[in-house]
C-alpha cells in the first residue's frame, strides 16, 4: 500500500483514532495524536481539549512542527451523552458539540493552509447518526449531522487542492460505551465493527492518487441496524 505520510489524528489514544494511527504507521507513515492523553503506542503526540477551538488550533500548528508538516488530517474524536433533551447536563451537551463538531471544525481549519501546500488530505467522521436521528442522542445527532455538512460544504470548497472524505462509520467494538449508563450499551450480542477494519478504509482514502478520492465512505457491521 501507498505509504499515507505524515498524518495528524485527533483522538488518536484510543478507539477507532488509535487504529487509523496504527495503521498509518503500519504502512509506512508518521502518526502524530491530539488528544488528552498519551497514545500506548508511542506515536508523537500533543495533549489538547478539543472542546477548546483556539487549544485545538494551536495544538495542529504545534503538531505540524513537531513532525515537520502534515498530509493529511483524520478527525476521529468523538463523545457522546444520552439521555432526553431535558435530562442531559446543558453544559455537557455542549460540550458533545464542541468537540465533535466545533473541534473537527477548528482542527480541519488550521491545518488547511499547510495540506492544501501539500495536496494533502482530510478524513472527518460522521456516523450513522449522522444521517439517521434516533430518540435521546439529540447533541451527538446535531454533532455528526452538523459533520457531514461542513465536510461535503468542504469538499465543494477545496475540490482539486485538497482531497476530502466523510467517513460514516457505524459501530465499533470500543470504549466509546464505557461511560454510558447501562440502558445505553451494546448488548452482548450486538453487532458492532472491528475499528481496525474501519481504520483499514480510512487508510484507503488517504492513499488514493492525486485526482481520485473516495468522497464519502460507509463502512458499518453487515447487521447494523442504525444504516440505512
Amino acid at each position: 500500500m501507498t505509504n499515507p505520510g505524515t498524518v495528524l489524528v485527533t483522538g488518536g489514544s484510543s478507539g477507532l483514532g488509535a487504529a487509523v494511527a496504527d495503521a498509518v504507521a503500519a504502512a509506512g507513515g508518521t502518526p502524530v495524536v491530539l488528544d488528552l492523553k498519551a497514545p500506548d503506542a508511542g506515536h508523537a503526540f500533543v495533549e489538547v481539549d478539543l472542546a477548546d477551538t483556539r487549544a485545538a488550533e494551536s495544538a495542529v500548528a504545534r503538531a505540524s512542527e513537531q513532525v515537520g508538516g502534515l498530509d493529511a488530517v483524520v478527525t476521529a474524536a468523538g463523545i457522546d451523552r444520552c439521555g432526553r433533551l431535558v435530562d442531559v447536563d446543558a453544559g455537557e451537551w455542549d460540550r458533545v458539540i464542541a468537540v465533535n463538531l466545533l473541534g473537527t471544525a477548528a482542527v480541519v481549519r488550521a491545518a488547511l493552509p499547510g495540506l492544501e501546500a501539500r495536496q494533502g488530505k482530510v478524513v472527518t467522521v460522521s456516523s450513522t447518526l449522522g444521517v439517521k436521528a434516533v430518540s435521546d442522542a439529540t447533541a451527538y445527532c446535531a454533532s455528526k449531522f452538523g459533520v457531514v455538512g461542513f465536510t461535503r460544504a468542504l469538499a465543494a470548497e477545496t475540490a482539486g487542492r485538497v482531497g476530502v472524505t466523510l467517513l460514516v462509520p457505524g459501530g465499533m467494538w470500543t470504549h466509546f460505551f464505557d461511560d454510558r449508563p447501562d440502558q445505553y450499551k451494546p448488548g452482548a450480542d450486538a453487532k458492532l465493527n472491528d475499528p481496525a477494519q474501519t481504520a483499514d478504509a480510512v487508510l484507503y482514502a488517504l492513499t488514493r492518487p492525486a485526482g481520485s478520492e473516495v468522497r464519502e465512505l460507509v463502512v458499518t457491521s453487515s447487521e447494523e441496524g442504525s444504516y440505512p
